[in-house]
């Protein structure tokens, strides 16, 4: 029978005590760790899903007023399809309509980069899509509206007292292209203005940045972002 075993000897040495980390430097780290995780997830928002933007001029009146802010969707193109009386955010790859961008300082520009801030460069354009590719847009009717494939246009979002176009053309969308116009007519260097070139006007879908989602700035205009399809429901496919 083998001898019950008795307790461990005592070592003689105590363990020592584990020294707490103050509470300003643990309180200075969760801090840290919370604003990195925000910029990261703010970062991935602004790259794959939504986008903010700031509206430099009348074109797009009255959907749009001149420094409104705007959220878009970038999931339009691509995962959801972009339809006639969509409002589009496109990058001017072909300097159409660049104009002096306005001055901003280094922090404005992180902030850009990494979605916490509108984007205001001069190179991005914001107009409502009219026509997509194979469509043939004209004008006008006898009442002095846009067709579609033959379908006159009645459009709601019009500046007051501006009529549908001023100027007389007859484009034929080409593929892979969209057809673009600017809510206040008059003011709006938009895809007439380019009727001559070998594209007509059109825009390539490549280079849309994303559908208009919402207005969030200044508050008292919060809202949608102007997308207006029913105008066109009645527009025959293209021949």
């Amino acid at each position: 029978m083998s001898a019950a075993e008795g307790p461990p000897e005592a070592s003689g040495h105590e363990q020592p005590a584990e020294k707490k980390r103050h509470w300003a430097v643990s309180f200075f780290i969760e801090l840290a760790v919370i604003v990195v995780m925000a910029v990261v997830i703010s970062f991935i928002i602004k790259t794959f899903l939504l986008r903010a933007f700031y509206i430099p001029s009348e074109s797009m009146q009255p959907t749009l007023e001149v420094d409104d802010r705007i959220v878009v969707n970038l999931l339009a193109p691509g995962v959801m399809d972009i339809e006639r009386g969509d409002v589009v955010v496109f990058e001017d790859t072909r300097s159409w309509w660049g104009s002096p961008a306005p001055e901003t300082s280094s922090v404005q520009e992180a902030l850009i980069f990494i979605g916490l801030s509108p984007d205001t460069s001069s190179h991005y354009v914001v107009k409502r899509v009219i026509g997509l590719e194979g469509d043939e847009v004209e004008c006008c009717d006898e009442d002095g509206r846009i067709l579609v494939n033959g379908e006159p246009i009645d459009e709601p979002y019009l500046f007051p007292g501006t009529e549908p176009s001023a100027s007389s053309f007859d484009v034929t969308v080409p593929e892979g292209h969209v057809w673009l116009l600017g809510d206040n007519r008059s003011a709006s260097a938009d895809s007439r203005s380019h009727v001559e070139e070998p594209d007509q006007g059109a825009v390539p879908e490549d280079d849309i940045i994303g559908r208009t989602l919402s207005i969030v700035w200044p508050v008292d205009r919060w809202g949608g972002g102007g997308n207006e399809r029913d105008p066109f429901e009645t527009v025959p496919e293209p021949q």
